[in-house]
C-alpha cells in the first residue's frame, strides 16, 4: 500500500490538530510536518518528501496563495496543493488555482470528504467538481474573468475532439461523465486530456478550467459552448 504524506500549514493549532487525527486514522495517510505560516510551509515542503499540501489560505509572514506558488514554480517535483477556504474567501479561490493549487476545501468539510480530496490529489487528478467548488469559482470568475483574445491562438494547437473534451472538462465533469456526454471511451478521454494539457502546457484539470474562463469559453449561467459529437 502506497501511504501518502501529507504536510499540514494552518496557523491555528488545534485546527492542525484536528486535521492530523482524522487523517492518521486511515493507514495510506500520514502527516510528516506542520507549519503554522507560509514562511514555514515552504521550507517544511523544501526539507520534507510530501505528496500533498494542505494549504491554509489566511497565515502570518507569507499567506497561503504566494506559498502556494512558491512551492509549485520553484520546486522541480511540487507536492500538490490543497487550498482550504471558507465561504467568505470568494476572492481567493481563482488566484489559489492560478498559483498552482490543485483545488480547495471548506474549512468545514466532512472527513470524507477531506479523505477523498487527498486521495484524489495525490493520484494526480484535481479537485474541481464539487458542487461547492463550482459556486465559489462562478461567484468569482463572473466579476474577475474578462476573455483575453490573445489567450486563443493556443487552441489552435488542440483537435476539434481535444476542445470538445476541453470545454467538458471546463464544466467540472469527470471522465466517464464526459465519455458519457461525447460517446467516447473513458481510456478514450484521458488520452485526450494528456494531449490537451501537454498542447496547452498546462499542469492539471484545474488549470484547463481557468483556461477556459480566461477565454471565455464558459462564464456563470451559461454553459460550455456547444460540443461537436464527432467521432
Amino acid at each position: 500500500m502506497t501511504v501518502i504524506r501529507v504536510v499540514l500549514a494552518d496557523d491555528q493549532e488545534l485546527l492542525r490538530a484536528g486535521f492530523r487525527m482524522i487523517l492518521e486514522s486511515h493507514p495510506d495517510i500520514t502527516v510528516v510536518g506542520e507549519a503554522s505560516d507560509g514562511v514555514e510551509a515552504i521550507e517544511l515542503v523544501r526539507a520534507t518528501a510530501c505528496d500533498v499540501v494542505l494549504m491554509d489560505v489566511r497565515m502570518p509572514r507569507i499567506d497561503g496563495i504566494a506559498a502556494t506558488r512558491a512551492i509549485t514554480t520553484e520546486l522541480r517535483d511540487p507536492p500538490k496543493v490543497l487550498i482550504l477556504t471558507t465561504f467568505d474567501l470568494d476572492e481567493y479561490v481563482y488566484e489559489g488555482l492560478r498559483a498552482g493549487a490543485s483545488g480547495f476545501l471548506l474549512k468545514d468539510a466532512p472527513p470524507p470528504e477531506l479523505l477523498h480530496a487527498i486521495r484524489v490529489v495525490a493520484a494526480g487528478d484535481s479537485i474541481v467538481a464539487p458542487a461547492v467548488t463550482k459556486r465559489l469559482i462562478d461567484h468569482y470568475l463572473v466579476t474577475a474573468a474578462t476573455p483575453n483574445p490573445e489567450l486563443t491562438s493556443q487552441l489552435d494547437a488542440l483537435t476539434p475532439r481535444e476542445r470538445d473534451v476541453l470545454l467538458e472538462v471546463a464544466k467540472g465533469l469527470s471522465n466517464a461523465e464526459i465519455g458519457e456526454s461525447l460517446f467516447l471511451s473513458e481510456a478514450t478521454v484521458k488520452t485526450h486530456i494528456g494531449h490537451i494539457l501537454t498542447k496547452l502546457q498546462l499542469r492539471d484539470r484545474v488549470q484547463v478550467v481557468v483556461l477556459a474562463y480566461e477565454l471565455g469559453l464558459v462564464a456563470p449561467g451559461r454553459p460550455a459552448g456547444p460540443t461537436s459529437r464527432q467521432p
